[in-house]
């Protein structure tokens, strides 16, 4: 349906009397409070409580960020954790390895000592020279803590060539096991007829040899 305005001016005064109205509202409203304070206290407890929400609202979703947080940070910890034991596991085994290993070698150290000593000596001993006695003036333990601590041998023999005796000294020098070789005593004496020159020398047996050589005996090489 269409209308016709015949009157112009009737719109504006329309929307004047709307305003007019809307005035009078507010009029009417502040008439009726008396006393604002009451509406300041309800608007203000309002804001209060949306305020109190919105606190809320972003408390929980911090929490729940930190909820997942500590959850990864457990984790981690259980991992690390894991990690630890097995490293202490490993560590115990290696231990228990390395002094296995050093028993080993105590033992074996000790046990081609007096191969390595006869095998040194008779290489050394040349002709016309031979030995009566062969004795260790340091006692031979199974300790490992006796690894570093040389065994003295003390020789006792007869020559009939002065020349080979010191050729028998200097041939103990070479060897890579044997050092510090001393003379204790010479003296002539006569055995089955003959003038002989005894002798008495001390030496110094390493473990280990001064040319890092493999310990084991002359048959095994």
């Amino acid at each position: 349906m269409i209308t016709i305005n015949l009157k112009p001016g009737s719109r504006r005064a329309r929307s004047s009397s709307s305003l007019a109205g809307g005035l009078s509202a507010l009029k009417g409203l502040q008439s009726r409070v008396k006393d604002p304070w009451p509406m300041a206290a309800i608007i203000i407890c309002g804001l209060t409580v949306l305020f109190l929400a919105w606190v809320w609202i972003s408390s929980a979703s911090k929490q729940s960020s930190l909820e997942d947080q500590m959850d990864v940070a457990r984790a981690e910890n259980r991992r690390y954790r894991a990690f630890l034991v097995e490293k202490r596991r490993a560590e115990a085994a290696r231990d228990s390895v390395v002094i296995q290993i050093a028993t080993i070698r105590a033992v074996d150290d000790d046990r081609y000592v007096w191969p390595h000593i006869l095998d040194e000596i008779t290489r050394a001993v040349p002709p016309y020279t031979w030995l009566t006695e062969v004795t260790a003036m340091t006692p031979v333990s199974m300790d490992t803590t006796s690894l570093a601590t040389p065994v003295g041998v003390q020789l006792t023999g007869r020559t009939m060539d002065l020349q080979g005796f010191t050729r028998f000294m200097r041939q103990l020098e070479d060897s890579p096991w044997i050092s510090d070789v001393t003379m204790l005593s010479t003296q002539t004496i006569v055995e089955r007829g003959r003038a002989v020159t005894s002798f008495i020398l001390k030496a110094t047996y390493d473990r280990h040899g001064r040319a890092k050589v493999a310990t084991a005996p002359s048959g095994g090489r």
